[in-house]
């Protein structure tokens, strides 16, 4: 009998990805006998890669080697060689189609993702009569391997397993970290500005954390730019205050950092879901996107969420749209304070 084979099919975003993982990892553990073979961008390869014996990863550079309707087909061929026995289409966007029809016509067993569309866009009424937690993308996902006949209980603590990544294959200044130090994360950016905190708003929780905790160091993780230069602002006014993205050469090394870290402060944003994959506790911060959505970190305490009960939000599912009063309220108005008490409350 033909060992089974299932093709995972998501190429992006990096939050949508990772929260693939916890799923991917059940299923390889549940399912030992089983092939997985993970179809994604290559950023994505440090999730998986060291994940299970029986799960492995294929990058597809999309934007490049197969681009195009002519690259869809070539990388059709390159997986049809092989021989999946299912594939689960866990994206849903017109290349992940593509792929899924040409499996379909040649009699492959295949199913998709059910995002529950309608149900998000009611999350958006402002007379809140359909407002509730819905599905999650972790539940999304498990339904697409239960329709191939995979059913799964999602059981998952850290790609690293119960321990942590190993410090000394960062750079040297990172160095060791002490019993009696607190390492904390922030990541204040977002694809939108929905999802933002502002910056003078977030500068002043690092000085209450530094304040609190003397001995502290704050690691900073962000995109290049003027992301960057900001970053390299706090980092040059304040001792504690380290641009971690600046410093590692690639996220399997940001992955290792944040598993030591005591918190890490957030938006809705991808690196919430990296600090998930360690089992970092997260405060994160919502401002026109909302946890109902099913967005929410791997694991992670809605106690630990950060947000305003306004009558206009959420105003977007994915943050994209902008504020319709201009003043972006959802954000503004959370004090300094809530933050750091949020984040006190998780480091000690």
């Amino acid at each position: 009998m033909k060992t089974p084979h299932i093709l995972i099919i998501r190429f992006s975003a990096i939050g949508d990805v990772a929260m693939l993982v916890p799923v991917v990892s059940s299923l390889a553990k549940q399912y030992p006998n089983v092939r997985i073979t993970v179809l994604s961008r290559p950023f994505a390869r440090p999730f998986f890669e060291n994940l299970a014996d029986n799960v492995g990863f294929m990058g597809a550079d999309l934007k490049d080697e197969y681009k195009g309707l002519s690259g869809l087909n070539a990388l059709y061929r390159r997986l049809q060689a092989k021989h999946f026995t299912h594939v689960a289409d866990m994206h849903g966007v017109l290349r992940s189609h593509y792929l899924r029809l040409r499996f379909m016509l040649s009699n492959y067993k295949v199913e998709h993702i059910d995002k529950h569309r309608k149900e998000k866009r009611a999350l958006l009424n402002e007379d809140k009569t359909n407002f509730h937690q819905l599905s999650t993308s972790f539940r999304n996902y498990a339904d697409v391997l239960e329709r191939l006949g995979y059913y799964i209980t999602p059981e998952f603590k850290s790609i690293f397993g119960e321990g942590r990544g190993n410090l000394r294959l960062l750079p040297p200044e990172i160095g060791e970290k002490k019993s009696f130090t607190k390492w904390i994360g922030i990541a204040p950016f977002a694809a939108h500005k929905g999802k933002i905190y502002p910056l003078d708003k977030m500068e002043q929780v690092v000085q209450m954390i530094i304040k609190a905790h003397p001995n502290c160091r704050i690691f900073l993780f962000h995109g290049r730019g003027e992301e960057a230069q900001k970053m390299k602002e706090w980092q040059e006014k304040y001792p504690q205050v380290t641009s971690a993205s600046s410093m590692l050469k690639d996220m399997s090394q940001e992955l290792i950092l944040m598993s030591h870290l005591n918190a890490m402060i957030s938006m809705d944003s991808g690196n919430m879901h990296l600090a998930s994959l360690v089992a970092c506790p997260v405060v994160s911060i919502w401002g026109a996107t909302h946890r109902y959505a099913g967005f929410l970190g791997w694991n992670q305490s809605v106690d630990n969420v950060v947000e305003l009960d306004l009558k206009c939000r959420p105003c977007s599912i994915y943050g994209n749209i902008p504020c319709q009063y201009g003043n972006y309220k959802c954000l503004n108005e959370i004090t300094p304070e809530n933050v750091f008490n949020h984040v006190e409350k998780v480091i000690i």
